[in-house]
């Protein structure tokens, strides 16, 4: 599972039109789900992205969490994370799990990340053609693959 999380001073997606998330002070986070990702990599990429201290404190050093600083998360998958581009110049989406797969853990991380901070996380739609809008604050921004953890 990969993810690429960014501060965001305040986010949006919109889908045909309409804002169907929305959040000011917090993180948008990208995520793209393979077929070897499960229940583990979920819950490690949830403590981890809860608990990462990338927002400021009162000195202005990165020192707080999303959960520390009360922030909202919108979530947005994201199957072109696992693009794979060394052949050619069209990128493939091979290792991308197919939306049988995909769609039961991103509900499965989106559910877990509720738990992790204690409220409710707004979204995306899955499979969507989402317009997503971001003001990065920082700009903070941080990829990370429970594939290889670091």
């Amino acid at each position: 599972m990969k993810a690429v999380i960014q501060r965001v001073s305040s986010s949006s997606v919109t889908i045909d039109s309409k804002i169907v998330a929305e959040i000011q002070n917090g993180l948008l986070i990208l995520v793209g789900i393979e077929d070897a990702d499960n229940q583990e990599d979920i819950n490690w990429l949830t403590s981890k992205i809860a608990n990462l201290r990338i927002f400021p404190d009162e000195n202005h050093v990165m020192n707080l969490s999303v959960k520390d600083c009360d922030g909202d998360i919108i979530i947005v998958s994201q199957f072109t994370l696992h693009a794979a581009t060394k052949k050619g110049n069209r990128p493939s989406y091979i290792k991308a799990s197919k939306p049988e797969i995909a769609i039961p853990l991103y509900e499965k991380f989106v559910t877990e990340m509720e738990l992790e901070i204690g409220k409710k996380v707004q979204t995306g739609q899955f499979g969507a053609d989402m317009k997503v809008a971001l003001v990065n604050d920082g700009p903070v921004t941080i990829i990370i693959d429970s594939k290889n953890k670091e």
